[in-house]
């Protein structure tokens, strides 16, 4: 039996974002998911490497709390991987603009990240965090006061400091600034998406799906892939394999960072 959040892959592809569907998501959930009132951002706590490795988790649980753990998992390169479309354990007790039910009103979003305060976030993550949530909120038809973090929700206060944003304890300072971010999107105004250099320092351009000619077949070279000139979905599969392996962003696009990489491997 499929639950009432079947639309999240929908609205999310409309807003130009990547998004993965785990097998079974549509009939995953701790029973039926009641009327959606906002998004709880989280972070995964998790300190590997890698673009999701806590996938598994998120829908299996833990030993001490079954799954699902979220809705949409937010992997580091910017992609959603969708769910489940029903009730899932991601709130526990709390109080959010008078919601206490965060678990039946609050579509989750588990962000992979290990939550310390020197850990940077991608700029291709962030953006998705406050692109995603602005579809989803003006799907349900709420502002961005219905965008809260877990640390915000979570009681008695201070129990949870997730998400976290700024490397500080308490997030409600930075779920401000994230929040303004997140109207000025559901408001339609630009939100300038995170800059990857067009060259590198060869003067090699950023290549990314779609990309053909002579530049590619030397990056394909490189990762001992075949060359025909073309970057398509097995090229890009390849490249986000030898990000995840050198500790990159595995966003699959191959710009100056990746470049370097390839150089010395």
């Amino acid at each position: 039996m499929a639950f009432s959040l079947t639309w999240l892959p929908e609205v999310l592809l409309a807003a130009d974002l990547k998004v993965a569907e785990h097998p079974g998501w549509a009939s995953r959930g701790r029973g039926e998911f009641g009327r959606p009132e906002g998004v709880m951002w989280h972070h995964t706590a998790t300190t590997r490497l890698g673009n999701m490795p806590s996938l598994h988790t998120l829908v299996e649980g833990r030993s001490d709390l079954p799954g699902p753990l979220c809705h949409l998992g937010l992997a580091r390169d910017g992609t959603y991987y969708v769910i489940a479309a029903g009730r899932a354990n991601h709130a526990g007790g709390g109080d959010w603009k008078t919601i206490r039910d965060g678990n039946g009103r609050f579509i989750g979003i588990e962000a992979e990240h290990s939550g310390r305060a020197g850990d940077p976030w991608p700029d291709v993550q962030i953006d998705a965090y406050i692109r995603g949530t602005a579809a989803l909120l003006k799907h349900i038809g709420r502002g961005a006061d219905r965008c809260c973090g877990h640390g915000e929700y979570a009681l008695p206060f201070g129990r949870k400091n997730d998400p976290r944003l700024d490397g500080q304890p308490d997030p409600r300072e930075a779920m401000d600034r994230h929040r303004k971010m997140v109207q000025a999107a559901i408001d339609g105004h630009h939100v300038p998406r995170p800059l990857i250099p067009q060259v590198d320092a060869e003067s090699r351009p950023t290549l990314r799906r779609g990309d053909r000619g002579d530049d590619v077949r030397a990056m394909q070279g490189k990762l001992g892939l075949a060359v025909d000139g073309i970057f398509g979905p097995a090229t890009e599969v390849r490249v986000r394999q030898f990000q995840r392996d050198k500790g990159l962003v595995a966003d699959g696009i191959l710009g100056p960072k990746s470049w370097a990489a390839l150089d010395t491997a």
